[in-house]
């Protein structure tokens, strides 16, 4: 059974716009820092031994949908499933929620590439046990009637 990752943080004034709602392009860096704790929390050393060991990651898509305004000083709770683990690339889902209620959907897609330039490279096995808890289940075949 997968566990969603959960990551709480506070939506700081220089987040903001003149309006007072957080800027759009700001939900892209909300999205770093869960990808950021998911690996501090689920991969042994972190992004750092990743590095060390001569993988990285890139974002090769993300999609987001605005569902509600967030506001300087919200809580927003984010929860993250990994809903592909691939052979060289990984797709989560983060949802950030303002009192239960979403916010935004993130979709990411990143693709594990070599530090030296080289191109891509297989997901790292400490990554892939790290992140297999919070793989999502797959959807269970449509039944057609």
């Amino acid at each position: 059974m997968s566990a969603t990752f959960r990551h709480s943080f506070r939506v700081r004034y220089a987040e903001c716009d003149p309006q007072g709602v957080v800027f759009n392009a700001h939900y892209l860096a909300f999205a770093d820092v869960v990808m950021t704790e998911l690996w501090r929390e689920g991969v042994p050393g972190g992004y750092a031994a990743m590095i060390d060991a001569g993988a990285d990651m890139v974002v090769a898509e993300a999609t987001l949908r605005f569902r509600s305004s967030a506001r300087f000083d919200d809580e927003l709770d984010a929860q993250l499933s990994v809903t592909r683990l691939g052979t060289t690339g990984m797709t989560t889902l983060i949802r950030l929620l303002k009192g239960g209620e979403p916010v935004c959907d993130i979709d990411l897609r990143h693709v594990f590439v070599a530090t030296d330039g080289s191109g891509k490279l297989p997901i790292p096995d400490a990554v892939r046990d790290g992140l297999g808890p919070h793989l999502a289940e797959p959807s269970p075949p449509a039944v057609s009637s």
